[in-house]
């Protein structure tokens, strides 16, 4: 085991992908978002803990006065915000070598068994769409035929109450003037 290059995005970005059969811009697409939240969340002063991996925070140093090296005189620094991590105690395990590192092994082949389930998925959502399509016809085609009778039996209540219009003129007017007067007692 010699001293290897150190491992950069594009390489991490590639072994993630094979390792996890994901899209490599979908790979890229996450780590970028993993970084971009991890700097915030620790520029506003949260504390970033990814368990088994490590902690990521912010250190505020304050204002000191160092010495030059080389002339032994006195310089002041300003205060100023330092990201900070600490790892977690898995990974200093996996390092010292008191934990088995995890196997970096790529994920067996299921694109068979994912196309089969995403086939699967489309023509359920398909007939849920069929069928929801059909029981609105069902439904518009119902409320129109009982709109239809609803609409016959008014005109023929219509035409029954114009022949019986005054009867029932002179019953409601009697009948309100009964309700009236019994108020008043």
């Amino acid at each position: 085991m010699g001293k290897e290059e150190p491992l950069n995005r594009k390489e991490l970005v590639d072994a993630i992908q094979k390792h996890t059969l994901v899209a490599r811009t979908d790979v890229d697409k996450v780590l970028g978002s993993l970084i971009q939240h991890t700097q915030v969340a620790v520029k506003k002063g949260d504390r970033v803990s990814l368990v088994g991996f490590g902690t990521f925070e912010r250190q505020d140093r304050k204002a000191r006065t160092a010495r030059n090296p080389r002339s032994g005189a006195p310089v002041k620094v300003k205060a100023t915000k330092v990201p900070r991590f600490r790892a977690g105690q898995g990974f200093k395990d996996v390092v010292a070598g008191k934990a088995t590192a995890p196997k970096l092994s790529p994920v067996k082949s299921t694109a068979k068994a994912t196309t089969a389930r995403a086939a699967s998925t489309a023509k359920a959502t398909v007939s849920r769409a069929t069928t929801s399509k059909a029981s609105t016809a069902k439904a518009s085609t119902a409320r129109a035929s009982s709109a239809r009778a609803s609409t016959a039996k008014a005109s023929t209540s219509k035409a029954a109450s114009r022949n019986s219009a005054p009867k029932s003129t002179a019953k409601a007017a009697s009948s309100r003037g009964k309700a009236k007067s019994g108020k008043k007692k």
